[in-house]
């Protein structure tokens, strides 16, 4: 992590006993400040508002959450900075996300507060940023906040300069003082006092921490330097990885636990190449043994599908109760991966659950997919306070009324309510601990987890595997039955580029492998709403973002499109071109790369910037440098080149990626584990890419039994195009040796080539099997 000499966190905050506050404070309290979650809209929101500011006009449904504050919110933007700038007043930034818990914790506590909002509104100029909506501001400041107090998260709460130059910054603040922890207003008051006595002195102290902070981010390829090796990169990522690999449930570390479907699909690709090893055989069963048991967990939604975001237990079982689109995606193509390697039908299952759970709840009538859904929700339509998990946890009494049944010949005449509570874990008494329960929510209920087997459930129970499964389903669905009549959780209607091309890729991949056309479908129809919806043909550019309006249209948002939009885009239509072999989507991707090129690579240092290096408002080019909850867009940029660079012949693409991986060698070869997918793509270089040409007519049966073939084996270093014989055709006019590959024997036939020296053709599904596992 980017540090700052302490000395400027000294000069930053200015306040010496506010220092001292803060830096003795504990850090399991501090640990509250880092949170996220999520929150919704209050039965108040019905009632005539008493505030209404600038936020009222937004789109973004986190900003609409504040327009009813006592505080003079602005949203980011220029009516904000002349504002500072002609009445010489520091800006406070607050940063969250519609569904954030602390974000609205804070709210509750200290925005709807009336003093509080009055000395915000009269000493400051307050603005409000969604951070998925402006990542870009939200990257800046996080930057900050993390390099001064070793810590970052949501809400982000900074002070500014009129020229936006950060000098102090946190997360949450409690409204008072609460025994050692400065209050929000303690804060305020302070800044106010040194802004008024040392101005000059801030303002300066926030230039020269920029200056650090731009030192300490620069990512850029040293002269000479060259590509680190892919073997010694991947196996010091997989060394690390192991290391921090919790044995009994999987995951990769001890409390809280995220999904992390970047390691999970690193260690997969590892395993590809080393199959006959001991390490490869260790990060394949570390990648299957987390997936089985966060689709065992609580984690996973049993009665409704999907995933929430993580788990706060060792074991999967007690979640933050928030589901984000960006998971569903990756761990829709983590699941299906792993069916690939594995072959077990769970993977599969669970791939398709997740894809239900998407179109289902999270789905756009445009063909868009929505952000997110809350945790908190109201547990009745009575109630006047939300609870984390409402929507979703079980007494055991509501379980035993609503599965009454007696199951005929099952042991002790136990009833389909007592199946269900052993399978799942269900316990009178709830089956939260304490620990997992700090705020009392969730006491006496209970979070459903598979405890057992469907063979041992059967067996304790002397019925049927089949009969206990028919069971099993009856019961979760006369459960989802009474979850539609709860009040639900807010749903984050807002759409984003690159959130969307992620879950293009996750309905393309999983699609391609299942062989389901439905699927594919609904794949296509989510990237004609990116042509339609958040692709500006005028401008040439990818807009962020774009909102569900009152009256369920879709209303854009001028926001131009950041890299990460662009990237994972790009990614998902490629992902669309090889499962359809529709060719407009790889014409469509190449346009698009060759527009990301254009509007974000450094061309002095390699590499692309996160934004608009142009843009004087957003004071730091930074490149993301960690593959998190979502991949860094570099990593997924340097896969997207090569897969390019091979479908399309553009030689220069290769040298581009080569470029970029090679402006991140030093983070490579010192924590790989920070960007494993990113270490994909230098394993990729290094294997080099194999094309995979199917030769036959599109609607062939024989042409659909081969790249069958193709889809059901994971192979992380390879294109898929087919050959249909029209030489006039994109393919063609690109790959000229295209047009020496040909059906033998009037039979469509595969080819396995590398830069396009080709093995001998086959023809038999089979025969293509053995010769991609070689």
């Amino acid at each position: 992590m980017l540090k700052v000499d302490r000395r400027f966190g000294l000069l930053i905050l200015f306040i010496t006993d506010l220092v001292a506050l803060r830096e003795s404070a504990p850090r399991a309290a501090l640990s509250v400040f880092f949170s996220m979650a999520s929150g919704s809209d209050g039965p108040d929101t019905l009632k005539s508002p008493k505030h209404t500011n600038r936020l009222s006009k937004e789109k973004s449904s986190y900003l609409l959450q504040h327009a009813h504050n006592p505080v003079d919110w602005y949203p980011w933007g220029q009516e904000a900075f002349d504002k500072a700038q002609s009445e010489d007043k520091p800006i406070f930034l607050s940063v969250g996300y519609s569904t954030c818990h602390w974000c609205h914790v804070m709210e509750r506590e200290s925005f709807e507060d009336e003093e509080i909002g009055k000395i915000l509104s009269e000493n400051f100029v307050c603005i409000k940023v969604d951070r998925e909506e402006r990542p870009d501001v939200d990257k800046v400041y996080m930057t900050f906040v993390q390099a001064t107090s070793g810590g970052g998260g949501w809400p982000m709460s900074v002070w500014l300069t009129p020229d936006l130059r950060p000098f102090i910054g946190g997360t949450y603040f409690p409204p008072r003082d609460s025994g050692r922890r400065p209050g929000l207003k303690t804060v305020l008051l302070r800044i106010i006092e040194q802004w008024q006595s040392n101005r000059e002195t801030l303002k300066s102290t926030g230039e020269r921490v920029l200056e650090a902070l731009r030192k300490g981010t620069e990512i850029s390829a040293s002269p000479g330097e060259t590509l680190p090796s892919g073997p010694d990169v991947a196996n010091r990522c997989y060394q690390q990885l192991a290391h921090s690999y919790e044995e009994e449930y999987g995951g990769f570390r001890e409390a809280p636990k995220f999904p992390s479907p970047v390691n999970l699909m690193f260690l997969m690709s590892f395993w590809t190449v080393n199959r006959t090893s001991s390490e490869g055989a260790e990060a394949l069963q570390m990648a299957l043994h987390t997936l089985r048991m966060m689709a065992l967990g609580g984690i996973h939604d049993h009665v409704a599908q999907g995933f929430h975001r993580y788990s706060t237990d060792s074991s999967w079982h007690v979640p933050h109760f928030e589901k984000m689109l960006y998971d569903q995606a990756q761990l829709a193509v983590a699941y299906i991966t792993a069916y690939q390697v594995s072959g077990e039908c769970l993977f599969a299952d669970v791939a398709r659950d997740v894809l239900l759970y998407v179109s289902r709840d999270l789905s756009d009538k445009s063909g868009g997919f929505y952000s997110a859904e809350d945790a908190d929700s109201f547990p009745t339509v009575e109630s006047t306070e939300k609870r984390e998990g409402a929507f979703c946890v079980w007494t055991a009494g509501e379980i035993r009324e609503l599965l009454p049944d007696i199951v005929e010949g099952a042991a002790g005449g136990a009833t389909q309510a007592d199946i269900f509570m052993h399978h799942y874990g269900v316990k009178e008494q709830g089956n939260v601990a304490p620990d997992q329960d700090p705020h009392g929510e969730l006491q006496g209920q209970n979070v459903l987890i598979v405890r057992y087997s469907v063979e041992l459930t059967a067996a304790h129970f002397s019925i049927s595997v089949d009969r206990l499964s028919e069971l099993l389903s009856d019961a979760r669905a006369k459960l989802a039955e009474v979850r539609k009549a709860r009040p639900p959780p807010h749903l984050d209607t807002k759409m984003l580029a690159s959130w969307n091309g992620l879950m293009l890729s996750g309905f393309a991949r999983v699609g391609a492998v299942l062989g389901d056309k439905a699927l594919l479908e609904r794949a296509e129809r989510a990237a004609c709403f990116l042509q339609e919806h958040l692709w500006d043909e005028e401008g040439q550019r990818i807009l962020h973002s774009c909102y569900r309006g009152n009256n369920m249209e879709v209303d854009a948002s001028p926001i131009a499109g950041f890299l990460d939009d662009y990237a994972f885009v790009v990614s998902g239509v490629l992902d669309l071109f090889e499962a359809t072999q529709r060719v407009r989507w790889l014409q469509w991707a190449e346009g698009l790369q060759l527009r990301q090129d254009q509007l974000f690579w450094d061309s002095h240092g390699s590499g692309y910037f996160c934004s608009d290096p142009s843009d004087p408002t957003v004071l730091l080019a930074l490149k993301q440098d960690q593959d998190g909850a979502e991949p860094s867009a570099n990593s997924v940029s340097a896969m997207n080149l090569l897969r390019l660079s091979h479908l399309t012949g553009r030689q220069d693409w290769i040298q581009r990626s080569q470029e970029l991986l090679t402006a991140f060698s030093d983070r490579l070869i010192k924590v790989p584990i920070a960007l494993p997918d990113m270490v994909r793509s230098v394993m990729a270089q290094h294997y080099t890419l194999k094309q995979i040409v199917i030769c036959g007519q599109p609607d062939a049966e024989d042409t659909a039994s081969l790249i069958s073939c193709v889809n059901s084996l994971f192979l992380p270093h390879k294109v898929l195009m087919l050959a249909d014989g029209n030489t006039e055709g994109f393919l063609y006019q690109r790959l000229p040796i295209l047009s020496s590959l040909v059906p033998q024997d009037g039979k469509a036939t595969a080819y396995k080539c590398e830069n396009f020296a080709c093995a001998l053709p086959v023809t038999c599904p089979q025969e293509l099997r053995r010769l991609l596992l070689e």
